[in-house]
């Protein structure tokens, strides 16, 4: 085990490399303007959309679930692949009417209402907070298994690690996220810093993948030939098959890739180059490709090396070095797992950051008489309400930490934030592709904060106390429509895929059905 000191120390070095790439890339940029083409920079900038889910969760997940972690890979490659028409219209459109966040282009596309910017901005902000406080918990977990046996215990805020990296973070994103106020929202040092994250947490994952394959085992022959092993994965594999639920996943995965708000940040508002994006219609699928390669032989190690319930699933990744005495590759994991926790935190609070603050604080400020009267520096204004709202943004996520997700799985949760995400897809795909749709009618929040908001326990999170014995029973209210398997009377065995499809559906019903 390793010094609770050590560990923050290296820690800190880290996020000040960033700190570095950072600050170099913006002084650049402000010296000779921003990059023409970056191709490279781009395209790993968008793997962002790997975070510590990826990087420990889709290794309890395959350990549990079998097949379903590869609907997180699958998703976005098949995207990319056979529906890159639709991204790269979305950037067109996008850089033509000068667009800065995913409410902005909603808005754009039905007439520019404000109401509709500031209700997507909402939307987005409820569905990022699971993803956030995902990547804090995994922060902590893997804090407490560096330094500890690795067993959940709540800690007092001055004392829980997730606090004091949710501060590390709203500061990074303050300072590199929120400069200057570019009206194309372009952030060169923060791109580049995030590229290099995405280095980072790939590298740490096939080297560590390669250790246990070929260096603790003779091989993934070895690996699955052990027999407790072989059986326990080889049941999770037969048992867990490509059903409603895999494909739920996939979907969601799939429209994750334009449909997060901070993947459409870097993917159509970052974006300089269509020449970069047709480099990254092949670069990022290669990227989750590589990073999907070792989850497989990682949870057959983890299931051979710590039988039961001994240990989380999710903690395998920062456990297999641990136990191989292997002090130095257990830091470099530690280091992948700060790397891809931090990447979507910083990213996910500038995005959010921008769209809060242009279409619900400003314009709410700006509709009290005396304050319009008295505010004569509009661009420190802007720059003022962004670094508040990223503070607010981490706060609310930490919250949601400690209410929830700390009871939840990492896929669980980010699961969750997906299916938040996915209410997006029906006012995006439709504001591209039919121009009569009724912007009245985008309304999914409040079908998705019936079906996941009030129903915790569907992310595999169950606090208790949180609501009413009778709303965390299989009917809420004890009325037989509200069940979470049969909602309106609609028969679906699995309850996450059953809210999944309704939400979307019943908006593109409303969206389509009349004009504007």
């Amino acid at each position: 085990m390793f010094e609770g000191g050590l560990l923050i120390v290296v820690a800190l070095l880290y996020v000040a490399t960033l700190f570095a790439i950072a600050w170099r890339g913006d002084r650049h940029a402000r010296r000779h303007g921003p990059a023409s083409r970056r191709p490279i920079v781009y395209s790993l900038a968008l793997a962002v959309y790997c975070t510590s889910w990826t990087f420990y969760g889709s290794v309890g997940q395959a350990a549990t679930s079998g097949w379903s972690f590869a609907s997180v890979f699958i998703g976005p490659v098949l995207t990319f692949l056979l529906f890159w028409p639709v991204i790269t219209k979305m950037i067109r459109v996008a850089k033509r009417q000068n667009v800065t966040s995913i409410a902005d282009f909603i808005a754009s596309r039905y007439g520019k209402s404000q109401s509709l910017a500031a209700f997507a901005s909402l939307i987005a902000l409820v569905g990022t907070l699971p993803y956030i406080a995902l990547q804090l918990k995994a922060v902590s977990t893997a804090f407490r298994v560096m330094t500890s046996d690795g067993h959940s215990v709540k800690a007092p805020i001055v004392d829980d690690t997730a606090f004091y990296i949710a501060i590390v973070m709203a500061a990074f994103a303050i300072l590199f996220g929120t400069r200057d106020t570019n009206a194309t929202e372009h952030h060169e040092g923060l791109i580049q810093a995030i590229a290099f994250e995405s280095v980072v947490k790939l590298v740490v994952f096939l080297v560590l993948g390669a250790y246990v394959t070929w260096g603790m085992f003779d091989g993934l022959g070895d690996l699955l030939g052990r027999a407790d092993t072989y059986l326990q994965l080889q049941q999770q594999l037969t048992e867990q098959n490509f059903d409603t639920s895999f494909w739920t996943q996939t979907l969601l995965a799939m429209l994750a890739v334009f449909c997060l708000p901070r993947q459409f940040h870097i993917t159509v508002v970052e974006n300089t180059n269509t020449d970069d994006a047709k480099r990254a219609r092949w670069l990022f699928p290669l990227y989750l490709v590589l990073i999907g390669l070792f989850v497989l032989p990682l949870a057959a190690a983890g299931l051979s090396l710590f039988p039961g319930d001994d240990l989380a699933p999710d903690s395998y990744v920062l456990a297999l070095p641990i136990v191989a005495d292997q002090p130095w590759l257990a830091m470099l994991t530690f280091v992948g797992g700060l790397s891809a926790a931090t990447g979507m935190v910083i990213m996910a609070a500038v995005a959010n950051a921008i769209m809060i603050s242009n279409e619900i604080v400003l314009p709410a400020l700006f509709r009290l008489r005396w304050f319009e009267e008295k505010s004569r520096d509009y661009g420190r204004l802007v720059l003022l309400a962004r670094r508040i709202t990223i503070v607010a943004i981490l706060a609310l996520a930490y919250l949601f930490y400690q209410l929830v997700a700390e009871y939840s799985s990492l896929a669980a949760t980010g699961l969750l934030s997906l299916s938040a995400a996915a209410q997006f897809a029906p006012a995006l795909l439709g504001g591209l592709y039919w121009k009569r749709g009724n912007r009245l009618a985008w309304s999914p929040g409040s079908t998705w904060a019936l079906r996941s908001g009030l129903h915790p326990a569907d992310a595999g999170a169950d606090p208790p106390g949180l609501l009413p014995e009778a709303w965390r029973g299989r009917r809420a209210m004890d009325v037989a429509w509200l069940s979470r398997v049969h909602l309106f009377g609609l028969n679906v065995t699995d309850s996450f895929a059953h809210g999944v499809m309704l939400s979307p559906a019943s908006t593109c019903s409303s969206i389509y059905s009349s004009p504007s």
